[in-house]
């Protein structure tokens, strides 16, 4: 939910709700909510006040409040970015889109047999390649784009994700039929979570950095978990505002 100021409300005379729902919406009633601002406004001409010239494809769009299995079953995207490991998906969000797909000819434990196959065969004829890999599993409806999980590793690492991102980035450059495509976060994931180098899950912020930093421009979902932060403002896009950064130089 966003919060808005009730002043600024009653100065435009806009309603978010019919009738008296407004007064019984108070979002500190609620403690899975999100405060979320404004992001950097864009403007047809950089000359314009307070404004910066919109280019295309300079930002990762962070889909606040939306369902993820149902955006993608709702023919929202064509790819799709997640985990994949050749042990177990049975908790990753790769097998619920297997099974709610309808015209998919993979099934949960087809798509771990494809992983394990390709993770096995990497051993043995080019063992000395770097991972992560990213298998491509077609639903028909949906690519899934699925980062490997390292053999015999329990998570991905920051670097995992920054090799994977890239591969991915390559994956759709200059492919408009894999377009859009939307990535999980890879936070506080059940079946292929993310750690850092100190083995505690990574900032948001550091993970938007690494996708973007590997050239990836699509959608991002925030982790259900990310809920909880109702009291601290989030942004729609990544690269956030520059005032963040001054904010944390001490500047005013």
């Amino acid at each position: 939910m966003t919060r808005m100021d009730s002043t600024a409300a009653s100065t435009n005379d806009t309603r978010l709700y019919d009738g008296d729902a407004g007064d019984l919406m108070g979002s500190e009633q609620f403690p899975d909510r999100v405060t979320l601002l404004p992001g950097t406004v864009t403007s047809a001409s950089a000359g314009m006040a307070g404004g910066s010239a919109a280019v295309a494809g300079e930002r990762i769009r962070i889909l606040w409040g939306q369902d993820m299995l149902r955006d993608v079953l709702d023919g929202r995207y064509r790819a799709v970015v997640c985990g994949v490991n050749d042990h177990d998906n049975s908790h990753g969000i790769i097998t619920q889109l297997v099974e709610l797909s309808r015209t998919s000819q993979w099934t949960p434990k087809s798509l771990t047999s494809f992983a394990k196959v390709f993770q096995e065969s990497v051993g043995v004829h080019d063992a000395g390649d770097r991972e992560p890999f990213v298998l491509k599993y077609d639903l028909d409806s949906v690519l899934i784009f699925g980062l490997l999980r390292p053999r015999a590793r329990d998570h991905f690492t920051l670097e995992d994700l920054s090799r994977g991102f890239k591969t991915i980035s390559k994956m759709l450059q200059g492919r408009e039929e894999r377009l859009p495509v939307a990535s999980v976060s890879f936070l506080a994931a059940r079946s292929n979570k993310l750690l850092d180098a100190s083995r505690q899950p990574p900032s948001f912020e550091t993970v938007l950095r690494t996708m973007y930093e590997a050239g990836f421009r699509g959608d991002v979902y925030p982790s259900p978990a990310m809920w909880r932060f109702g009291n601290t403002g989030v942004f729609p896009s990544f690269p956030f505002p520059a005032g963040l950064e001054r904010m944390r130089d001490g500047s005013s």
